[in-house]
């Protein structure tokens, strides 16, 4: 299975520190998110991943180029920013038609990924869409889910005043190639995920509640909570000689 890892944001909310470093690259006790990803695609079964640029592009580009995982990853910048929906349709040569794992760089979790993409296997008949959920300490910020009984998501809140819940959207999704069809069938360059594609696939989507550690990087206040709350990591050792060069820069299709 191939993986888009969504790093091109801005990360305005957590300035001033990311005027200097890419929001991707913030770190949690002193490693970056990006690398706290990296391990868990790749030691979790992921072949290969795209990651998009954009803000401070060079700095992830060069980070990149110094991981162990190197080899296995490819690099688009985007210009202008496009949306999940429209960096999934920009890039879908590059994916081909299996199952894609969709994953935003900006959060921080201790996912178990192999169980994720067990669960994707065995989803309810007639859904395309495998979703992470989570429960969140503050529904107002986030997407929440309303589920039916076979577990789908039924209806979707997203960052609405009264919230029916905590259940929340984790923005890691495992989908089909169905999902990029109806994007691509949108005719639009610029595809936001949450209002342009989930609405469309109610009913059709499989929530699966993560239970263990997860939360959004996206403000000054998030990121000092995750550094208390989030376990320091073990001394990173890799078990293999990297080689020199890692790999090519990714070009995505035109329209």
């Amino acid at each position: 299975m191939r993986a888009l890892l969504l790093a091109a944001g801005v990360g305005s909310r957590l300035r001033p520190l990311t005027d200097t470093i890419p929001k991707c690259l913030v770190p949690i006790h002193g490693r970056p998110l990006l690398a706290y990803w990296l391990d868990l695609l790749f030691l979790g079964g992921i072949d290969r991943a795209l990651i998009n640029t954009h803000h401070l592009a060079d700095k992830v580009r060069s980070f990149v180029m110094s991981s162990p995982w190197r080899e296995r990853i490819d690099l688009v910048k985007e210009d202008i920013l496009l949306g999940t929906g429209g960096t999934i349709v920009a890039n879908r040569s590059y994916f081909g038609r299996g199952s894609l794992l969709v994953a935003h760089a900006d959060n921080l979790t201790n996912l178990d990924l192999r169980s994720f993409v067990a669960a994707h296997a065995t989803r309810p008949d007639g859904c395309v869409l495998t979703m992470l959920a989570f429960r969140t300490d503050d529904p107002k910020s986030c997407g929440i889910l309303e589920l039916n009984q076979a577990g789908t998501v039924c209806a979707f809140h997203e960052k609405v005043e009264a919230p029916p819940g905590n259940l929340a959207n984790a923005a890691v999704y495992i989908l089909e190639p169905e999902i990029i069809d109806y994007a691509l069938a949108l005719n639009k360059p610029i595809v936001d995920f949450q209002t342009e594609i989930i609405p469309a696939f109610l009913d059709r989507i499989y929530a699966v509640e993560h239970r263990g550690y997860h939360r959004d990087i996206g403000n000054l206040e998030s990121l000092r909570r995750a550094q208390i709350e989030f376990p320091k990591p073990a001394p990173y050792v890799y078990n293999r000689q990297p080689k020199t060069h890692a790999r090519a820069l990714y070009a995505p299709e035109a329209g």
